[in-house]
């Protein structure tokens, strides 16, 4: 039986928390667990209703759907939460241009499904720290194609231009990743308010150091915010339980 802990932070600087998590160590739907973290972006509001709505239309989906492959009924979820963003903004112009980051995990027994759209992340942590999505933003693309090394990235001034949001476009493209659990592996969700203050090896750190995943996930926003806490902070922690026997 996994175990998992969820917290978001306003931080220092907003005024509005516009970071959504949803956890459940239940089925939902045929998945056997869910776990979302959204980051949303827009004007007075906007934001927040956009990670909200986008995270209620998800698990509503999920809930609903009689689709039982994870990749499918993930990916057909998503597509949703992107049409009811879409029509939202265009129906009230005080939510025009609104959207938001996805990331939405499941597992499946000692697999973890992962999609991803735009530069929220996934972890795998263990005794090193593994980075298994992969950000949609400007910055990104310039460390692919070269043009800037990866341990610039945190500093540059375009590191908040993500390319792909949750109503950003009527198609949306969703990045799935397979990857295999094994014992004592740490799953950690998060916004950038969380990884544009700490560098990985300083989250494996304070992952490491503590003694359960409740104190995991406060120490991480606490050292995000002693960091300078510029945007909200989104964490998810899930602990999954493998059978060492069946590795």
């Amino acid at each position: 039986m996994l175990k998992t802990f969820s917290l978001t932070d306003i931080g220092l600087k907003r005024q509005l928390n516009q970071d959504y998590v949803f956890t459940s160590e239940l089925p939902v739907g045929a998945l056997p667990n869910l776990f979302v973290v959204a980051d949303g972006m827009g004007g007075h509001k906007a934001g927040e209703l956009a990670s909200r709505f986008t995270v209620e239309t998800i698990v509503e989906y999920i809930t609903k759907s009689q689709e039982t492959n994870p990749v499918a009924v993930i990916r057909e979820a998503i597509q949703a939460a992107n049409t009811v963003i879409r029509d939202k903004a265009m129906s009230d112009e005080s939510m025009e241009g609104m959207g938001t980051t996805v990331v939405v995990a499941t597992c499946l027994e000692d697999e973890l499904c992962v999609a991803n759209v735009g530069d929220s992340r996934l972890y795998i942590v263990n005794r090193d720290i593994r980075q298994i999505t992969r950000d949609h933003s400007l910055v990104e693309e310039m460390v692919r194609m070269g043009s800037i090394e990866h341990d610039a990235v945190r500093m540059h001034p375009d590191k908040n231009i993500i390319t792909r949001a949750i109503g950003a476009s009527e198609e949306i493209e969703v990045d799935f990743f397979h990857k295999k659990l094994k014992n004592k592996d740490i799953v950690l969700m998060c916004s950038d308010g969380l990884t544009n203050m700490l560098d990985d090896e300083q989250i494996r750190m304070i992952i490491s150091g503590q003694r359960d995943i409740a104190s995991m996930a406060s120490e991480l926003i606490k050292a995000a915010n002693e960091n300078g806490g510029k945007d909200n902070i989104a964490v998810i922690i899930v602990e999954p339980w493998i059978d060492e026997v069946d590795l």
